[in-house]
């Protein structure tokens, strides 16, 4: 299958859906190169931008699972950048 290279912003704007929000970024921790956090506390908002890598079904798995969460706006956008993947690559040679 085909990787690819995407962001995915988190805007919270209730607190209670982090720590689930946590849970779900440990089961797709393989395809989560980078996490940024930015609390604007006094507004009682937070911004979570995932960098990720990974096939376009585990990247829509992963937010299906968050935009599934109360109080969390889940938006993502990929690359057109396109790589085959490493196992792909094993078995034919």
């Amino acid at each position: 299958m085909e990787k690819r290279i995407g962001i995915i912003a988190v805007l919270a704007e209730e607190r209670k859906s982090i720590p689930q929000l946590n849970l779900i970024a440990s089961e797709f921790h393989e395809i989560i190169r980078a996490r940024q956090g930015l609390p604007f506390s006094d507004k009682n908002i937070h911004i979570i931008s995932l960098i990720v890598e990974g096939t376009t079904d585990q990247i829509g798995a992963l937010t299906g699972k968050l935009g599934r969460l109360p109080g969390l706006k889940v938006k993502s956008m990929l690359t057109k950048y396109k790589e085959n993947d490493d196992e792909d690559n094993d078995s034919n040679g």
